[in-house]
């Protein structure tokens, strides 16, 4: 067979992205028949939200940080604002995830590893010790516990003199994805659903600039999912939420501006950019169409993307610098509102600073070099990203379709339907791995006898003791019967209907722990057993 016969070969295999899209050798104007595009900041918002984009405001550079103490947390900020960091972003322990203080039987050996540790008041003082909250915008990556985070921050902001209006920021807020993706949830679905609508409520009350969640497809795809199951299942979460603060008597013209979404950046550039322009296209017919959201500003799907720490290889780990760099421009490509680049040793360790200055710098190269600033929706009218666009559209719809039958996503979670669509997704993609049909470059492709050296980040051993010394502190010093008030108040709020946010924060106010809160709420609502479901 000739070169030229063996090209036209090759040419002919079936190529296809990890969501089963086919993807054709050339695409023409036949394949956008019809296609009209609006402009950005038109309704459906497919080529963005705002008419200027990047223009008018560049992306948020929010980078994720958080491990050991709040002190060393605090001092990894302070390091990042310094080199031209815009927003900050936390990442929280394991047991506070949970719920649990530092001190609990069930944290030994896993504070400060994932993140930072977070049990009162006093560790959120020292977290954002001379960080003025008038001037961030802040971001927590925190979910069953998110009430008691942001009721830490907003403490935190009284005693700066900042008013609530005036803190601006986002947390995570996000629990369906839990019992889907991730696993760290606490209380059952339901009340759960509660502490999610009471805070929207009581944002909109008290902390106006807030978003009040970020509906997140990130952790989905990191479970394994595809790109068409990331998008569908994330944006029924979305329906899910808006239809719970609806029945409690919430307007949806009024959250849904404070609603925003977190999507993960894979691999397949241009699917994530198709991705990104489909989730705007479909949400904002969703809140039309289901909801009736007259207000432009509540129809405009607003996110946040984050690399892609699934692709991260712990083989040649330089190489994920070019990952999180053409992970990053198809974020920037589909329009996002701020982004986090990983450093490329995090499928070693927590990142060092030298690992998360040149993520920071990937960004800001991206923006001032290349261009990335210049022009809203620089692919639009591309035939391969239109016709993309379309395909995840329409299949993305077929899916949360599928979740509608089954009564909505809280029914489709209860009922584990989300769960196995995704492990068969992941266990599909492992096979092509291990069959070298999908290629990882260092991995199972291009592979190099000895392994690269690298300096790794080290957790100091002294923080846990150290964090433990403060908690106990914090107990010894506080009034406790003001303490042991303040939880009853808890206790009783949650046996009715009333919104749990003020009498919590109340009882963080009377230094109650983010744990002692918890287990009240255990005790009144349950846990959640998935192996029950």
């Amino acid at each position: 067979m000739s070169t030229r016969a063996a090209g036209k070969a090759a040419d002919a295999e079936r190529r296809e992205t990890d969501s089963g899209i086919e993807v054709k050798p050339v695409y023409t104007e036949d394949d956008v028949a019809g296609l009209e595009l609006e402009l950005p900041g038109e309704f459906p918002f497919t080529r963005g939200p705002y008419p200027d984009m990047y223009r008018g405001r560049p992306w948020t550079i929010r980078q994720y940080a958080g491990f050991a103490s709040a002190e060393e947390t605090n001092a990894r900020f302070r390091y990042l604002l310094e080199r031209g960091q815009h927003g900050l972003s936390v990442a929280f322990d394991l047991p506070t995830q949970l719920g649990y203080d530092s001190d609990d039987e069930r944290a030994v050996g896993e504070v400060g590893r994932t993140g930072v540790a977070i049990d009162s008041l006093a560790d959120m003082e020292l977290l954002f010790d001379g960080i003025p909250l008038a001037e961030v915008s802040t971001s927590m990556t925190i979910n069953a516990p998110a009430s008691l985070l942001l009721l830490l921050y907003e403490l935190v902001g009284d005693q700066q003199g900042v008013p609530g209006e005036r803190l601006r920021g986002t947390v995570q807020n996000d629990i369906l994805k839990e019992y889907i993706a991730r696993g760290n949830y606490i209380f059952p679905p339901r009340p759960s659903m509660r502490l999610t609508t009471d805070l929207f409520a009581y944002c909109a009350e008290r902390l106006p600039s807030w978003n009040t969640i970020s509906i997140s497809g990130y952790h989905i795809r990191e479970a394994g999912s595809t790109a068409v199951q990331e998008l569908a299942f994330t944006l029924a979460n979305g329906i899910a939420y808006c239809r719970a603060a609806v029945d409690a008597g919430l307007s949806p013209d009024e959250f849904g501006e404070r609603l925003s979404f977190f999507f993960n950046a894979h691999n397949h550039f241009f699917q994530e950019v198709a991705k990104f322009r489909a989730a705007r296209r479909l949400w904002a017919r969703i809140m039309r169409e289901r909801f009736g959201v007259e207000n432009p500003k509540a129809q405009a799907l607003r996110f946040h993307a984050q690399t892609g720490g699934s692709t991260l290889t712990a083989q040649q780990p330089e190489n994920n610098v070019a990952r999180v760099t053409v992970q990053a421009l198809s974020a920037i490509c589909g329009g996002a509102q701020s982004i986090h680049t990983n450093g490329f040793d995090e499928a070693l360790a927590l990142p060092t600073e030298n690992s998360v200055r040149i993520a920071l710098r990937t960004q800001q190269i991206l923006a001032h070099e290349a261009g990335g600033t210049d022009t809203a929706d620089p692919l639009g009218g591309s035939y391969f990203i239109e016709e993309l666009t379309s395909e995840l559209e329409q299949r993305a719809r077929e899916l949360i379709e599928r979740v509608d039958e089954l009564g909505g996503a809280v029914a489709a979670v209860e009922h584990g339907f989300v769960q196995q669509e995704i492990e068969q997704a992941a266990f599909a993609y492992t096979q092509q791995v291990e069959a070298g049909e999908k290629v990882i470059v260092g991995v199972n492709k291009y592979s190099e006898q000895e392994s690269e050296q690298i300096e790794l980040h080290h957790l100091d051993p002294e923080a846990e003791r150290r964090q433990l010394e403060r908690t106990a502190r914090v107990r010894a010093e506080r009034n406790s019967e003001e303490a042991a008030a303040a939880l009853e108040r808890v206790r009783d709020t949650a046996r009715g209907e009333a919104n749990l946010l003020p009498p919590m924060r109340e009882a963080l106010r009377a230094r109650c722990t983010v744990g002692e809160i918890c287990n009240v709420l255990r005790e009144e609502f349950g846990t959640f057993d998935s192996q029950r479901t």
